[in-house]
C-alpha cells in the first residue's frame, strides 16, 4: 500500500470508460503533449465529471465490447439507467 502524503486522505476517484473513434495529435508550445479529440472523449469526460467518486462508469459500447471478449465478469450491470447528454 502507497502513502500519499499530508492532506491526501479524503482524495477520491472517477472514472468514465466509453470505446469508439478518436483522433489524436500532438500539440506543441510551452509543454509538448499528446491529447485526443473526439466525441468518444467527450462521453468519457462527461462521464467522468458526473460519476460516483471511487466508482468506475462504463457505457454501454463499452459494456457490450466487454460482454463480447467474454469478461461480463468485470462489470456489474447498473439496475437503473443513465441518460448523458448529447
Amino acid at each position: 500500500e502507497l502513502e500519499l502524503g499530508p492532506g491526501t486522505s479524503d482524495l477520491k476517484l472517477r472514472v468514465g470508460l466509453h470505446s469508439g473513434p478518436v483522433v489524436a495529435g500532438v500539440l506543441r508550445g510551452d509543454r509538448t503533449r499528446f491529447q485526443l479529440f473526439g466525441d468518444t472523449m467527450n462521453t468519457a469526460s462527461r462521464m467522468e465529471s458526473t460519476g460516483s467518486p471511487n466508482r468506475i462508469q462504463i457505457s454501454q459500447d463499452t459494456a457490450d465490447l466487454l460482454k463480447d471478449a467474454g469478461k461480463e465478469d468485470w462489470y456489474v450491470p447498473r439496475e437503473d439507467r443513465v441518460q448523458a447528454k448529447g
